[in-house]
């Protein structure tokens, strides 16, 4: 009798025991991929590094490996921008429950990088409806390679509901938590898919990497990334904003109307000054090496990856301006 029970049994726990395989597997990550994690100096044992900040109202922001997440909670539920990575998913939902939310029912992605859509892989499957611009789902559906200089991320492709299920072109509207919420897309810049989003009754913004104060400004010029992007993208978002917005940067402390302009000011003295040296005929070696913006490095954070990637940019755009004359 205790044989047949087990012969019975047994083919189940092999079908519950698969089934977790499988779930645990999408969280995998390539020996490539954990290099890069390392690199950056991303933990992912270490799980007690959530920093959870309240902005205003019903609305905070989650600081972590990767890319600011902005929460909103309320009686529409739970909207996230950027959700970071898969394997922090238990303490972010930790943290949104304690914020008083029960389920993440939208997220937004900024764009497709790795350190701000990754947690697609987690939330989708659960029930998450994503939204992104088109040109950031197209990238998701491919395998690509992002390089940051110093490293560079192969970024697999995502699959079914870890993909956006809703995309927009250039504006969508949405009215969720008592906020009317604008999505801008005002071309490429730090990649050819990025959302600026903007709650118009509380008056704060997300920037996603069309501001970083962190470390570094990275422009993704290998995957149609531009400098002068950046410059139109930031002029874009200055005209639906005022002095008192409240302005979350895809990375660094919460900041003001303020740091946005200096920052845009900093971006448009490094095209000129680049724009003037690739003029010379200068290489990119001698351009780094007689660094032009070592004095905005405050602002800016380290200039050797933006001067890297914005000279791809311009190069580029300055054979493209050739064939078009």
């Amino acid at each position: 009798m205790k044989k047949n029970l087990y012969k019975l049994i047994l083919p189940f726990l092999l079908i519950i025991l698969t089934s977790c395989e499988k779930e645990d597997s999408i969280f995998d990550f390539s020996s490539e991929q954990n290099q890069v994690f390392k690199a950056f100096g991303w933990d992912f044992s270490n799980q007690d590094i959530l920093k959870v900040e309240k902005v205003k109202n019903n609305i905070s922001v989650i600081f972590g490996y990767g890319g600011n997440i902005l929460v909103s909670i309320g009686e529409d539920g739970t909207l996230i921008i950027d959700n970071q990575f898969p394997q922090l998913q238990k303490n972010i939902m930790t943290e949104i429950k304690k914020l008083g939310g029960k389920n993440i029912d939208y997220v937004i992605n900024t764009h497709w990088h790795f350190d701000h859509a990754e947690g697609n892989r987690a939330f989708g499957p659960k029930g998450s409806i994503i939204i992104a611009h088109e040109n950031s789902k197209e990238f998701m559906k491919k395998n690509n390679t992002i390089n940051i200089v110093y490293v560079e991320y192969p970024q697999q492709a995502y699959t079914g509901s870890s993909l956006p299920k809703i995309t927009f072109k250039d504006r969508m509207e949405l009215k969720f938590n008592n906020n009317n919420i604008s999505l801008h897309n005002f071309g490429p810049g730090h990649t050819t898919g990025d959302t600026i989003v903007f709650f118009r009754e509380a008056n704060i913004i997300h920037f996603g990497d069309i501001l970083n104060t962190d470390s570094m400004v990275f422009i993704d010029s290998a995957n149609g990334g531009s400098l002068a992007g950046m410059i139109k993208n930031l002029e874009g978002a200055l005209k639906i904003i005022n002095k008192d917005t409240i302005v979350i940067p895809g990375h660094g402390k919460i900041t003001d109307y303020e740091t946005v302009k200096k920052y845009l000011s900093a971006l448009i003295i490094t095209k000129d000054k680049l724009t003037e040296m690739i003029g010379n005929n200068m290489s990119l070696e001698e351009i780094t090496k007689n660094n032009p913006v070592k004095d905005l490095e405050s602002i800016l954070g380290d200039t050797n990856v933006l001067i890297d990637r914005s000279y791809l940019s311009l190069i580029r755009e300055g054979r493209n301006n050739e064939v078009i004359n």
